[in-house]
């Protein structure tokens, strides 16, 4: 197996880790970011902004840009957004769980009943015949995917009916059936990254989430990096938790857990049947190639356990406005530790993702502060330029 085509809305991670480990990695990706580029064998546009419109893409578009590469693909990866690819459609192995197992992993009112027979703590789910019955505060959140974005608190029947109509304006597919209302819990977000076959399952890093975090993105509930690794007195608990899911799920390669470590304990709050953000940091911290983790899940491999070697983090950084990269912020980027460094003449959408920066440090605090310091240089240089132009 040599040749890989990797197809997501954004696959920088997965392409650059598929690199790394040797293969000829060609990518179908909705950001083409420099560093992308620069990794991958050759890359195309998918002409997909929106969950919307990924939802909308006709398979025969792929084949013809997997045709324009010129070369023979051994297998297909497919990367967030596009988990539910029809493994039928495609002549090469489709590198992925079952759709119907992804389908199942992803549903988050799937998830919770699931949950909810197992005895497993978890956030209680509202179906919309419930709404008489909600305690606040809650939580509103796309049935499957989103990143966080579409994320919204309500404290009250009239927050949550605004919340509902703001949503179903941002994209109108987030009716109340592709929404789920579930119970708002306070704690530390976290995830555990795993590889399994179709018998065994292995717990690779537990992983602090960074979640809303105010000087990377001015969105409450926005995915904004990793720290891996997370130390927590639950790491045992919730590593065993993670592996009985992802095998109950029946899902293979390189998949994720989310997790709550409220004051009760740890809460499940959902599987991500796919590769995960937090890929950079664990292949920092704990010094393994995830992409070749996962090919060797499809032969029944898994590796032996890995030990952390540092702290390795990531914080991505939203922008604030519509924002033009020209050749002076490309620079200003590029002389930070990064990564998801966008083309010269694109334009960063307001709260849509501008970039990535990485530290790897012997201690958390380092770390944070490392990116922090970045993401204040970057900040910086914008409103300065900002400043220039409205003078």
């Amino acid at each position: 197996m040599q040749n890989i085509l990797v197809i997501g809305f954004n696959t920088r991670n997965i392409v650059c880790s598929a690199s790394r480990a040797g293969y000829t990695v060609c990518s179908i990706d909705a950001f083409c970011d420099l560093d992308l580029q620069e990794c991958a064998h050759a890359s195309a546009l998918l002409e997909c902004r929106t969950v919307q419109e990924l939802h909308q893409l006709d398979t025969s578009r792929i084949k013809a840009q997997m045709a324009e590469f010129g070369l023979e693909f051994d297998a297909l990866v497919p990367g967030s957004g596009l988990e539910m690819l029809d493994h039928k459609e495609f002549s090469c192995p489709v590198l992925a769980s079952s759709p119907d197992a992804i389908q199942k992993a992803s549903d988050k009112l799937y998830l919770s009943k699931r949950l909810e027979a197992l005895g497993i703590p978890h956030p209680r789910c509202y179906s919309p015949e419930e709404m008489d019955a909600i305690e606040y505060p809650v939580m509103i959140k796309p049935a499957s995917g989103g990143g966080g974005i579409f994320n919204r608190v309500a404290r009250d029947r009239h927050e949550l009916l605004a919340n509902l109509e703001e949503l179903r304006k941002l994209n109108p597919e987030l009716t109340e059936q592709k929404v789920v209302v579930q119970e708002f819990i306070e704690g530390i977000p976290s995830s555990v990254s795993l590889l399994s076959t179709k018998n065994e399952a292995l717990a690779v890093a537990v992983n602090e989430q960074l979640i809303g975090i105010p000087w990377l993105s001015r969105l409450p509930f926005a995915y904004c990096g990793n720290i891996t690794p997370f130390r927590t007195d639950k790491v045992e608990e919730i590593e065993t938790l993670a592996e009985e899911l992802v095998l109950g799920f029946k899902l293979q390669g390189s998949n994720g857990v989310d997790f709550l470590i409220s004051e009760k304990g740890p809460v499940v709050l959902e599987i991500n049947p796919r590769f995960q953000g937090s890929l950079d940091t664990v292949e920092k911290a704990m010094n393994i190639n995830l992409f070749n983790a996962h090919v060797d899940c499809f032969r029944g491999e898994l590796p032996e356990k890995p030990e952390a070697k540092c702290f390795a983090a990531r914080g991505i950084i939203y922008s604030d406005r519509e924002l033009f990269i020209d050749r002076r912020l490309m620079d200003v980027i590029l002389r930070e530790k990064g990564a998801d460094i966008p083309s010269q003449g694109t334009v960063a959408e307001p709260d849509g993702p501008l970039t990535s920066l990485f530290a790897c440090t012997s201690t958390r605090e380092e770390a944070v502060l490392s990116i922090k310091r970045g993401a204040n240089r970057i900040k910086a240089f914008i409103e300065n330029q900002m400043e220039r132009k409205s003078a």
